[in-house]
């Protein structure tokens, strides 16, 4: 319980960038607010009301500051849109008095240093960082690496081997074709002389045949001269070529080799400049956090994000860190899902090392993940037989052990039919996801469930809740997927390298503000229905409860309702339907 004094600096009224202006009063009393008791969890949290309060003070800014430029694709402007992540981080000065800081992840309005915001870890884009001058030593590499890339020269000699090698090809192989002629013309002069002689006598006809013999023998001699000449004067040619050209592409392969190696000591010296601290005082770079990583090399923009910026600031600046929120700000990009307002944690591949040391000594909520979802829960069965079994999974309960949390189906199910063989699952939902999971209670069984998965003859239908209105009465949606690296298990749209994703949907029912539809997948990508809705080339509208590519609720309203497949031994066609509790 307490109020910050009204007369603290605050980011509305700041003239000019400066370290101490980026302690930030509360605008609202904050008497009635519970402080926290441990600071946040940074990866999977519900925000602390007071840092609601500082985003939502800090959104009133967004909506109406006209100090700088950012087009966060809010407006009618479509041109270069850039959704942004941004931090609060609450504190306690030495004073006592709280309040908090704010930060946004990587540049805005294409700057590092922005009024009221704290300032980047390391900002690579002052006048006197070495960054500048390797960067543009860098540059002049590639810029010459480009004309070589797309000179004429470069054209001319490909083309003029490319023709060379198959005018080559051409009269090498006519003349081959030659030699098969005189070959087969040969061989039919000497069964004729042969015939001919044998009319004459042994000496004469040995004598004769002899003769013609060294005559075709010349012939056969004089036409694999010819194919070595012709094959010695096109290598010559070529060769002539093949060296210029070679010679060419070594300037192109060195320069790049040299761009590579110019680029890595930069990124290098770079990750080392990024030294990070924590409330022990201890400073780590990147290159030391990041050394048991799997490729012992930080993932680009580490260091960038708001949440160790914000923490960077506070201990170096003797304030204490009480709890941290990060919320989207703008449209969602591209290739993910990002709600406008949303509060995420912090990501896992660029964050988690950081945070880990930066924290290090702090005391902190408990990791929501390591606790078990499915405590409590029991699994309804609904079919059985000797060789399949066919369930109702609640929502918040892993198809398989987890990393940190062995209850599951499976264990679940392996304690249910102890004597089964195989693997048991044949299929999964996610772990949000509730509805029906067919159980193969031998290795046969399994195999021919899989199959049928496999050749996508089993028949899929699910239902869900979307927050909203949805347009039409049906469609499809195909959206590549992959994993995104730096924070799974969220999916990502990639059209590059992600793999085939395919839903047809269909509205059930209507409401004033939502919308409940029948999803069809055609694949079954990790996440598919889930980013299929959420996604701005897909329906636009996150499924309600979609921690991950939406808002939390009391649960994720999506549940595979109906399941049709061929018995595993009897070959009979089974319907399988269980209503959704939402």
């Amino acid at each position: 319980m307490y109020q910050a004094p009204m007369h603290q600096a605050s980011m509305y009224s700041v003239p000019k960038y400066q370290a101490q202006h980026c302690f930030i009063a509360f605008k609202s009393p904050i008497d009635s607010y519970q402080l926290p008791e441990r600071f946040t969890f940074p990866f999977y949290y519900e925000p602390h009301p007071l840092c609601v309060l500082a985003a939502k003070e800090l959104q009133a800014y967004l909506s109406s500051q006209t100090d700088w430029q950012h087009n966060f694709g809010l407006g009618k402007d479509t041109n270069k849109v850039i959704g942004k992540m941004f931090g609060v981080l609450l504190v306690r000065n030495t004073s006592g008095e709280l309040g908090y800081l704010a930060a946004f992840s990587g540049k805005l309005a294409e700057q590092n240093l922005i009024d009221g915001f704290v300032p980047p870890v390391f900002d690579m884009l002052t006048k006197d960082s070495f960054f500048h001058a390797e960067q543009q030593a860098i540059n002049q590499l590639t810029s010459e690496l480009s004309k070589l890339e797309v000179s004429s020269e470069l054209s001319r000699l490909r083309e003029q081997l490319a023709t060379l090698e198959q005018e080559a090809d051409d009269e090498l192989e006519a003349m081959r074709a030659l030699i098969i002629e005189g070959r087969k013309a040969r061989k039919l002069k000497r069964a004729q002389a042969e015939a001919e002689f044998a009319q004459e006598s042994v000496e004469l006809a040995q004598q004769q045949l002899a003769a013609l013999n060294v005559q075709l023998g010349k012939a056969s001699v004089a036409e694999k001269n010819r194919l070595k000449a012709i094959k010695l004067h096109w290598d010559s040619l070529i060769a002539e070529v093949s060296d210029s050209l070679q010679l060419l592409e070594t300037e192109i392969e060195s320069l790049k080799a040299q761009r590579a190696t110019q680029s890595n000591a930069l990124q290098q010296k770079l990750f080392a400049q990024y030294r990070f601290l924590n409330q022990a005082g201890e400073l780590q770079d990147l290159n030391q956090i990041f050394k048991d990583a799997p490729n012992q090399q930080p993932p680009a923009g580490a260091g960038e994000c708001a949440a160790p910026k914000l923490l960077q600031y506070a201990f170096a600046h003797g304030l204490t860190p009480l709890a941290i929120a990060e919320f989207w700000w703008g449209a969602s990009p591209k290739s993910e899902v990002k709600q406008h307002k949303q509060f995420y944690g912090a990501c896992h591949g660029k964050c988690q090392p950081i945070l880990g040391h930066m924290l290090k000594g702090i005391e902190m909520d408990d990791n929501p993940l390591l606790n078990n979802p499915a405590e409590g829960k029991t699994i309804d069965i609904l079919y059985q037989d000797e060789a399949m079994a066919v369930i109702n999974k609640p929502a918040e309960f892993l198809s398989v052990p987890g990393k940190n949390i062995s209850d599951s189906v499976y264990a679940r199910m392996k304690q249910r039919f102890p004597t089964a063989t195989g693997p048991l699952i044949v299929h999964r939902l996610d772990m949000s996801t509730s509805g029906l999971m067919v159980i193969a209670l031998s290795k046969e069984a399994n195999r021919v469930l899989v199959q049928q998965f496999i050749g996508r003859t089993v028949e899929k239908r699910y239902v869900a809740k979307l927050a909203g209105i949805v347009a039409g009465e049906q469609g499809e949606i195909s959206l590549p997927l992959r994993v995104d690296l730096d924070d799974r298990p969220r999916q990502l749209v990639c059209f590059e390298h992600g793999k085939h994703a395919h839903t047809l949907w269909q509205v059930k029912a209507r409401d004033d503000n939502n919308t409940w539809l029948y999803l069809y997948p055609q694949t079954g990508r990790t996440h598919q229905l889930r980013v299929h809705c959420a996604h701005i080339d897909g329906l636009n509208l996150p499924i309600i409860g979609d921690d991950l590519y939406g808002a939390r609720a009391n649960r994720l309203h999506l549940h595979a309702e109906r399941l049709v497949l061929n018995h595993p031994t009897t070959g009979e066609r089974l319907t399988f339907e269980v209503d959704a509790e939402f």
